[in-house]
């Protein structure tokens, strides 16, 4: 059995990891951390853990649950992990972190668009970026994870074999992406009540979103150089789920959607989590509880553009389940277990 230690576990990235964890045949949660909730019940903090966990929230030292842990998920605001994780504790355990500190290669553009401190420049060459679908190879030989973002991971899958297989003008991207509430975290902050969010849609971090930077780092590393897109974040009523619409001319404006296609199907044909819906346009009601990432596309012959409309969990295969999926390929077990669940309909 892997032993597992979750740094964060009552917020919703880290709750999901959880509820996913409990049903893993080959993991033993050893440690709920949260420092809010320390020495609280979790099944008093999450009731529906009742007759399921009798786990207590703990506030334990990450060098701690090094020696007890075989892999320890850290679900944190940024600025933290790069504090927290050394070479010293990768030495005794794998690290699986869900926050953005290790994410990006460049530790000046993490410190330009994070405006904090990366105390962790010695990992950065190690840090593996946790996208599975692309670095798989890197991640089964990992000991440091950056599991994706989740605007990122919707983004990026919906644009990869465009910009593989050099069929777009990387200069032209532009995403709109949506995103339910639940992406903002567990706080209490304002913007995000009931009243202040629901029936109402809005953009928000309009060309300054910190995503931006992890989408453009991953898609230049696939075009063979750097690029710049504009990407849009939105906030729409609704607890989970990501929308990412993709535009971006072509350089070839005599493929149609069924050449198209054929790209995206050789692309991803070995990968389980992703489904093309073909002619479907892709909806967030298809994945949510599940760690799919569902892609379709158009093109308008009008005006050389094809769009492309990916749709993911924001908790699942955009936090918690990737991480569960990294964890997965780093300790040589099969990709898909113990998430190779089904959305619930009608939720």
């Amino acid at each position: 059995m892997i032993k597992a230690a979750i740094i964060g576990g009552t917020g919703y990235a880290g709750q999901e990891l959880l509820r996913i964890l409990y049903r893993h045949p080959d993991v033993d949660v050893v440690s709920v951390g949260s420092r809010s909730f320390a020495g609280q019940p979790l099944k008093d903090v999450y009731h529906l853990y009742n007759n399921i966990s009798d786990a207590v929230c703990e506030h334990r030292e990450l060098d701690e649950l090094a020696k007890e842990a075989d892999v320890v998920f850290l679900a944190l605001p940024h600025g933290i992990a790069s504090e927290k994780v050394t070479a010293a504790i990768l030495d005794q355990t794998r690290i699986i972190d869900l926050g953005a500190d290790f994410r990006l290669n460049d530790l000046n553009i993490y410190e330009e668009w994070y405006e904090v401190k990366h105390h962790g420049e010695a990992l950065m060459k190690e840090a593996v970026y946790g996208l599975c679908e692309l670095h798989r190879e890197a991640i089964k030989k990992a000991r440091l994870i950056a599991n994706p973002g989740c605007y990122t991971t919707c983004s990026i899958l919906s644009l990869a074999p465009l910009i593989k297989n050099k069929l777009i003008d990387p200069a032209s991207i532009i995403i709109d992406a949506k995103s339910g509430v639940t992406g903002a975290g567990r706080g209490t902050n304002l913007p995000f009540m009931y009243c202040e969010c629901n029936e109402s849609v809005k953009a928000y971090k309009v060309a300054c979103h910190r995503h931006t930077p992890e989408i453009e780092q991953e898609l230049g590393l696939l075009a063979g150089k750097p690029l710049q897109l504009l990407f849009t974040p939105n906030l729409v009523p609704m607890n989970r789920g990501i929308l990412a619409i993709c535009y971006a001319n072509l350089l070839d404006t005599d493929m149609d959607e069924e050449d198209l296609r054929q790209v995206y199907r050789d692309f991803y044909k070995d990968e389980y989590f992703v489904r093309l819906t073909e002619e479907a346009v892709p909806e967030t009601r298809w994945v949510k509880g599940s760690n799919y990432c569902d892609i379709g596309l158009k093109v308008d012959k009008r005006t050389g553009r094809v769009i492309v409309m990916g749709v993911i969990d924001n908790l699942v295969k955009g936090a918690a389940g990737q991480a569960v999926q990294n964890m997965n390929l780093m300790f040589g077990l099969d990709e898909k277990t113990g998430i190779d669940f089904v959305t619930d309909f009608p939720v």
